[in-house]
C-alpha cells in the first residue's frame, strides 16, 4: 500500500509539471494580451492611452519578458503559495481564489453529496424492480435530466420562482452578507440559497449516476452467486446488501476523480446565470479577459484535484471491491 501510494505521488509531479506547461501556452495562443485588450476597450470609450503608461505597466505586470521567463516565475511562484497577480481585479491571485474556494467548496460538496444519495436511493430501488412503473418514469426522468442543459433549467426556475412566487432565487447569499466576514446569519443565507445551484449542477450527474448504477445493479443480479444465494434461502434484502448493491457501486468510487473538476468547471454557465461568487464564474471571466495568471491557476488547482481525486478513487475502490488489487499478477 505504502509503495503504491508513494508510486503515485511520484507520478504526479511530472503529469503537474506537464499539465501547467500546456496551460500556459494554450493560454498564451489568443493574440494580444491584457493590456492590449485594455487599450482597445479605452479607444473604443475614446480615451488615449499614454504609451510611458502602458510600458511600465507592462514592466509591472512581467508583460516585458518572454514568455519563457513568465512561465518559470508564474511555476516558481506556485511552488512558494504565490499564484501571481491579476491583471483584472488588481489583486494577488492567492487571495481571489481563497475567497471563491469556500463557497464553491460548500456548493461541490452539498452537488455531490445529494448526486450521491438521490441517486443511490432510486438506483437501487428500480434495479430491485425492473419494468415497474417506478422503473419507467425514473427512465423517463433520466433521461429528461441528461437532455436538459443546466443553464436552461436554472433560467427555468428563475422564472417560475419570479412569476408564482415573485422571488429573485439567484445568488448564493443575501446582498448584504457580499464581502462580509463570516458570521452565523451569512452561514444561514448561504443555506437557504444553496439548493437551487445543488439541484441545478446535479440533475444531469444524478439522471447518469441512476442509470449506470441501475445497470451495474441488473448485471449482478443476474450472476450465478446471486443466484446461489436465493437457492440457499438467503434473505434478499441481505443477499442486494452483502454482495451484488457493493460491487455496482464501483461507479460511485470511480467518478471521484472526475466529479470533483466536473462539477466546478462545468457550474460556470450556470454561475453566471444565477449570480453565484464561485471559482467556475471567475474562471470564465479570467479566460475572456486573457488574465493569465487567475486563469491558470484556477485550471492548475482543478488538474491537482483531479490526480488527487484519481488516487482516492482508486485506493477506495480497492477496499470497496475485493477483485481489485494494487499488485499485478495472479493471488492464489
Amino acid at each position: 500500500m505504502f509503495r503504491y501510494i508513494s508510486h503515485r505521488l511520484l507520478v504526479m509531479i511530472p503529469t503537474l509539471l506537464a499539465v501547467s506547461a500546456l496551460v500556459f501556452i494554450i493560454i498564451q495562443l489568443p493574440p494580444g494580451t491584457f493590456l492590449d485588450s485594455l487599450i482597445a476597450e479605452l479607444e473604443s470609450q475614446g480615451e488615449a492611452a499614454d504609451p510611458n503608461q502602458i510600458e511600465a505597466l507592462r514592466a509591472e505586470y512581467g508583460l516585458d519578458k518572454s514568455q519563457i521567463e513568465q512561465y518559470f516565475t508564474w511555476l516558481f511562484g506556485m511552488l512558494q503559495g504565490d499564484f501571481g497577480f491579476s491583471f483584472e481585479h488588481k489583486r494577488p491571485v492567492s487571495e481571489l481564489i481563497g475567497e471563491r474556494l469556500v463557497l464553491t467548496f460548500v456548493v461541490t460538496f452539498s452537488t455531490i453529496l445529494f448526486i450521491w444519495v438521490v441517486s443511490f436511493a432510486i438506483g437501487t430501488y428500480v434495479a430491485t424492480r425492473q419494468y415497474s412503473v417506478a422503473d419507467n418514469v425514473a427512465t423517463f426522468l433520466g433521461y429528461l435530466g441528461l437532455a436538459t442543459p443546466n443553464f436552461l433549467l436554472a433560467l427555468i426556475l428563475l422564472y417560475l420562482a419570479n412569476q408564482w412566487f415573485d422571488l429573485s432565487i439567484g445568488g448564493i447569499m443575501d446582498d448584504e452578507f457580499r464581502n462580509q466576514p463570516w458570521t452565523m446569519a451569512k452561514a444561514v443565507s448561504v443555506l437557504q440559497h444553496l439548493w437551487i445551484p445543488v439541484i441545478v449542477i446535479g440533475t444531469s450527474g444524478t439522471a447518469g449516476m441512476i442509470r449506470r448504477l441501475r445497470a451495474n445493479l441488473l448485471d449482478e443480479l443476474q450472476k450465478q452467486y446471486v443466484v446461489t444465494g436465493r437457492a440457499k434461502g438467503l434473505h434478499p434484502r441481505k443477499l442486494l446488501w452483502k454482495y451484488p448493491l457493493r460491487v455496482s457501486l464501483n461507479p460511485f468510487i470511480a467518478d471521484i476523480g472526475s466529479i470533483l473538476p466536473d462539477v466546478i468547471s462545468g457550474s460556470a454557465i450556470v454561475a453566471v446565470v444565477l449570480n453565484l461568487d464561485i471559482t467556475g464564474r471567475m474562471l470564465l471571466e479570467a479566460l475572456r479577459s486573457q488574465d493569465v495568471f487567475l486563469s491558470g491557476s484556477f485550471l492548475m488547482i482543478l488538474s491537482l484535484f483531479v490526480v488527487i481525486g484519481t488516487l482516492l478513487s482508486d485506493l477506495a475502490l480497492a477496499a470497496l471491491d475485493p477483485r481489485i488489487r494494487f499488485t499485478g499478477g495472479t493471488t492464489r
